[in-house]
């Protein structure tokens, strides 16, 4: 198991950190496209809640090196525009932003949040364009396999839509993120086990995997659904499990880019054992034998 910073140290050669962007995208299935409401765990911010402010990609890179000033001496970053679609909208006035974040000498790769329905031939055209000059990562929305959990959730496209996107964007030789969430309702350990199994066996593997606790947010459908009939959500100690067992699932060759979410403390509903990062990571670390 290789984790990120790991990574990016091998791959860069020195500690990188990730600068939370904003690209004024929103999301199919937001604006009534394909859905309206988005899907139902996804707050209202489009989990980018610790993004910078809409502003130009210079203005924002220089807000987000302010905000984590205390927190890393790094001199390279990565570009992370999280929020909602960030491969969703004109094409030409998206590469014009990216092109000026990687313009940066002190970003080292560009990261994009995205769904596997928004990458149509001009999208992974110009992704490789942009990962000729530095490196592209894009991250998928994937969540899970079932088809029952998905049209549960609102996630709004079946299977097939993520397998298509993947392969198209491996074979661009561009690198592949795929975001999990464990606990998702109606779902046992099985199934969320298979869902890490399914992508375990993907050829080539996912070039990275990002694993999270489903966190109920206020303001979103999920919340109310738990209001009017709660599930079941696992303490600590077995997520904790669940992770272990997970991880020993992933080939060497995916990168683990994250073990826990972070919810906006104003927003969390539960878990309430989220809020406390630095347990959870201690907690984490100790069950994977990591230090």
């Amino acid at each position: 198991m290789e984790t990120l910073n790991e990574y990016l140290r091998r791959t860069f050669g020195e500690k990188v950190y990730k600068l939370s962007l904003s690209s004024g995208c929103t999301c199919p299935n937001r604006d009534g496209t394909i859905g309206t409401g988005g899907c139902s765990f996804c707050s209202e911010g489009g989990s980018g809640e610790f993004a910078a402010a809409p502003a130009p990609v210079p203005e924002q890179i220089a807000e987000a090196k302010k905000r984590i000033g205390a927190k890393t001496d790094a001199k390279k970053f990565i570009a992370y525009f999280q929020a909602y679609t960030n491969t969703y909208g004109n094409v030409a006035r998206l590469e014009a932003m990216y092109r000026e974040a990687i313009g940066n000498p002190e970003i080292a790769a560009l990261s994009l949040g995205t769904r596997p329905d928004c990458i149509g031939d001009d999208v992974l055209a110009m992704l490789k364009r942009l990962h000729a000059i530095k490196p592209v990562w894009v991250e998928l929305g994937l969540q899970t396999i079932h088809e029952r959990t998905a049209e549960r959730v609102n996630r709004g496209y079946p299977l097939p839509v993520f397998e298509d996107a993947y392969r198209r964007l491996k074979e661009a030789g561009l690198t592949v993120i795929v975001h999990v969430i464990f606990n998702l309702p109606g779902e046992t350990r099985e199934d969320m086990l298979d869902t890490v199994r399914y992508l375990a066996k993907l050829t080539p593997p996912p070039d990275g995997i990002k694993l999270q606790m489903l966190q109920i947010l206020s303001g979103t459908r999920l919340a109310n659904e738990y209001a009017s009939k709660p599930f079941p959500l696992m303490n600590l100690d077995e997520y904790a499990a669940l992770i272990k067992e997970a991880v020993a699932l992933l080939p060497k060759e995916t990168v683990i880019h994250r073990l826990t979410g972070d919810g906006p403390r104003k927003l969390l509903i539960a878990p309430l054992w989220c809020l406390d990062k630095k347990h959870v990571m201690n907690t984490l670390r100790k069950e994977l034998g990591i230090s």
